[in-house]
């Protein structure tokens, strides 16, 4: 297949990254690095996560994130809600999109969320169901699709099992993460052939993290199969805390650079988007992950 004209690429670094701070980031930093990457052209923000303060306090101000924004017009912000009271929660502040989260792994899904696949699949049926009566697309993420810390290998037909799932359900994008980043650019492609079976490649997103250095390579490899949808995080934000040395999200800066050596169209600025990721790692005190980020600022 032919690589896509266009990608459009959804920054995950406020909710993905942020998330796994140590300590809370200020609400102040957070909607600045939301505006500074709406600046830099960036379409589709997930803004907030509206998962139990007690869980995860980094995103207790979930409510104050979504109802602060500087809407720029032609721009997403979305949140994660795993559960009805969290998109209740996230209506009310007037998001226009939100995200449901279930595992390919069954040893993944009874460690994060205390549940087997099928279990958290039921649960996000009232979800679905309320967000279309409110008229709110949901999208969809599958976790561990090229490895999982407890299960290691995950067969790719489970992979499409899951998302064909969220699919029937309601999602009107799914979005497959290497959430330990493990995979390689075989795996990647062997993955995504059985969920386009399943799951139209229009449909589909990227969501590679790079704690092998493999990201970029999966990338590639996938849009050699005509995926036109990549996650990514600014400056290489945030990391999966079940899987030891796992690094953040693939870093925008890199997609970037990647996608406009292809010829592929982004319309995002990479000085304003490397910036950004030079600006976000300062504020918090720590390491820019984005190589092409580091390269632009040390010229």
């Amino acid at each position: 297949m032919a690589f896509p004209t266009q990608v459009r690429l959804v920054e995950v670094g406020p909710r993905d990254g942020l998330q796994n701070e140590a300590e809370p980031i200020a609400t102040a930093t957070k909607l600045e690095l939301i505006d500074r990457l709406g600046a830099a052209g960036l379409t589709h923000i997930e803004a907030a996560s509206f998962v139990s303060p007690k869980w995860v306090p980094q995103m207790a101000d979930h409510r104050e994130v979504m109802t602060g924004l500087k809407r720029r017009p032609g721009v997403v912000y979305s949140a994660l809600t795993p559960n009805l009271k969290g998109l209740e929660a996230a209506l009310a502040c007037g998001t226009e999109e939100v995200a449901v989260f279930g595992a390919a792994s069954e040893a993944f899904s009874q460690k994060n969320i205390n549940c087997s696949v099928a279990e958290s699949l039921e649960r996000f049926v009232p979800v679905l169901a309320r967000a279309q009566e409110a008229g709110v697309r949901v999208r969809g993420y599958v976790s561990c699709v090229l490895g999982c810390p407890y299960e290691g290998e995950i067969a790719p037909a489970k992979v499409a099992e899951v998302s064909r799932a969220l699919l029937d359900m309601g999602c009107y994008e799914i979005s497959l993460g290497d959430t330990i980043g493990v995979g390689t650019p075989l795996k990647a492609k062997r993955m995504l052939e059985a969920v386009a079976r399943e799951v139209p490649m229009a449909q589909l997103a990227a969501h590679f993290h790079d704690t092998y250095g493999q990201a970029i390579a999966n990338l590639y490899a996938v849009l050699e199969e005509g995926v036109a949808v990549i996650d990514g995080s600014v400056a290489g934000l945030g990391g999966c805390p079940y899987a030891k040395g796992a690094s953040g999200n693939v870093a925008s800066e890199d997609v970037v650079y990647l996608l406009q050596g292809l010829g592929i169209e982004t319309g995002i600025d990479l000085d304003k988007l490397a910036a950004t990721g030079t600006w976000i790692t300062q504020a918090i005190g720590r390491p820019n992950r984005a190589k092409v980020g580091v390269a632009l600022a040390a010229k």
